[in-house]
């Protein structure tokens, strides 16, 4: 599920549809149309999914600093506070423009159905559709932000007037980082390489290069000529992550080593980030090789290269949310290869509780319960923020690539015969498709698979499960997790499971003041592994 991405919207008050109510006597409002030009400063036409953004004016400058707002976006975490309408295009010229129905492809509800009054509005033209999985970003255009009266009496226009610049690595806000992190950052660039690996496996699967990316953490001291080997912790982001966001975690782990929190390891950063999502670094029929690609190719490559253990006792795995499911799975579907992995709230691991709806029940719905009362989806110490359906509308809305459905679906679900991923749920009813479900079960389903296989996975998976998960996850994930547990308790295997009190998908690696205190402890028992009579250890663990 979501982890970097956490996209602040402008409005902080109501809900902008608490006082929709339309009386069924009435007649249908007309549809609300806007045009959108593209400002002639961009010589280009351009293609993409066009969305308009609107959200209630006064609400919107009270809760702005200074009372300015530059920008209005969608957040999943208040999903209905900003009304968002979409439509695809295929060429917007320079100068010209384009007519967009706000109530023909919209979340919550059509534009018509916003009660009367002041609107900021903004359109935003995603080019690479890359908007559901990480919002707003390189190469797309947007408006200024307008103010527009609805229902209005004419046709609203927009132009887009900017083109938003690619964001450079090692750029990241000064107040995300730690003291150690920033004090040692320029040393930490110089101990990060980059990964730009062409992988056979998958380049064959897609009839064209594609490349594995991300980051090489070397530790203080680190000398590529040296008989010194180092373990190794295969690290990879949760959903709305990339590589680089991942070098602020660069920045964090190498500062960590550095000031001693923790011991001297390569950190190997793995970007899972792909068009449809996270493609989970899973064997898919949808998103091709990947987990084939890292343990045959990248990981040989990367031993060959650093002064790593190479072998199964040295190499390690650590995720969070679908980098927890990521390294979960690959530690259980290719455990001769690691020696254990440290999984924190990883998406559902048994589809029993797929964040609170058993997708193996009798005509399952993941919208709605059988008593018709919604599946909540996102909660916030106890308050629900959004219900199962209100995340898929909002996601249909913003297109079909790089949701959060959409990449599980690319991950777990057989292809259609359009060559696409075949729907787990109907988008309008919720309605599940239990011949999906069956695929996802017998491929996917770790619990499943844990318990049809576990005699011939127990000698080398035996002890290698670590999961840590909050018992109030903002996600629902601490269910999955309990079952999980449940069925390696009935296999009499050996796994380390923790569920930690009141503690949400955010805020699980805090101990005391340090953010990502739960990585330090992590760290050391994974070192305490690989070298189980180190003084360093035995020094860095003593009361």
């Amino acid at each position: 599920m979501r982890d970097l991405r956490l996209v602040a919207t402008a409005v902080l008050g109501c809900c902008l549809f608490a006082s929709v109510a339309v009386a069924r006597t009435e007649p249908p409002a007309a549809h609300s149309r806007f045009h959108v030009e593209l400002g002639g400063g961009l010589d280009q036409p351009v293609a993409g999914r066009l969305l308009l953004f609107a959200t209630d004016a006064k609400a919107a400058v009270a809760a702005a600093k200074d009372g300015k707002v530059d920008e209005v976006d969608t957040s999943p975490f208040s999903p209905e506070q900003v009304a968002v309408a979409a439509r695809e295009t295929s060429r917007l010229v320079p100068g010209q423009g384009v007519d967009i129905d706000a109530d023909a492809q919209a979340f919550p509800a059509g534009y018509s159905k916003l009660p009367p009054g002041d609107y900021l509005v903004q359109a935003v033209l995603d080019v690479d559709h890359s908007y559901n999985y990480s919002g707003r970003g390189a190469g797309d255009l947007v408006s200024d932000v307008v103010e527009v009266h609805l229902p209005a009496t004419d046709v609203p226009a927009l132009t887009l007037v900017k083109q938003l610049p690619a964001r450079a690595p090692w750029t990241f806000p000064a107040r995300a980082m730690s003291a150690a992190s920033m004090k040692y950052l320029d040393e930490a660039k110089a101990h990060t390489q980059p990964i730009d690996f062409t992988s056979p496996a998958l380049s064959a699967f897609w009839g064209r290069s594609i490349a594995m990316r991300g980051w090489v953490v070397t530790p203080p001291g680190y000398d590529a000529k040296a008989s010194t080997t180092y373990p190794t912790v295969y690290y990879t982001h949760g959903y709305g992550g990339s590589a680089n966001s991942l070098t602020g975690v660069a920045a964090m782990v190498y500062g960590k080593m550095a000031s001693k929190a923790m011991p001297p390891m390569i950190w190997v950063l793995l970007d899972e980030s792909s068009p449809t999502g996270t493609h989970e670094f899973a064997d898919s029929v949808n998103n091709g090789p990947w987990g084939q690609a890292l343990t045959t190719e990248l990981i040989p490559r990367l031993e060959a290269t650093y002064r790593m253990d190479g072998k199964p006792n040295g190499r390690f795995l650590n995720g969070h949310s679908s980098g927890g499911w990521a390294t979960l799975w690959l530690q259980t579907h290719y455990p001769k290869i690691f020696g254990g992995t440290w999984s924190t709230s990883p998406d559902p691991s048994d589809f029993h509780d797929f964040t609170g709806v058993d997708l193996y029940a009798p005509n399952a719905n993941v919208y709605h319960r059988p008593d018709g009362s919604a599946f909540p989806l996102v909660r916030d110490k106890g308050k629900v923020i959004a219900s199962f359906e209100t995340f898929a509308r909002l996601e249909r809305a913003l297109g079909e690539y790089g949701g959060q459905m959409a990449s599980f679906e690319w991950v777990f679900s057989p292809r259609g015969a359009d060559g696409r991923p075949v729907p787990m749920f109907d988008r309008d009813t919720g309605a599940v498709d239990p011949a999906v479900v069956a695929y996802w079960r017998d491929h996917y389903d770790i619990a499943h698979l844990l318990q049809a296989n576990w005699p011939q996975l127990k000698p080398d998976l035996d002890g290698k499960i670590h999961l840590v998960v909050g018992t109030a996850d903002t996600f629902y994930l601490d269910g999955a997790a309990h079952r999980l547990k449940a069925v390696l308790d009935g296999l009499h295997a050996k796994a380390d499971f923790r569920f930690l009190p009141d503690r949400t998908h955010f805020d699980l690696y805090a101990i005391g003041k340090d953010r990502q205190g739960l990585l330090n402890q992590f760290s050391w028992e994974m070192y305490a592994l690989a070298r189980p009579h180190s003084k360093l250890r035995a020094a860095a663990t003593a009361p």
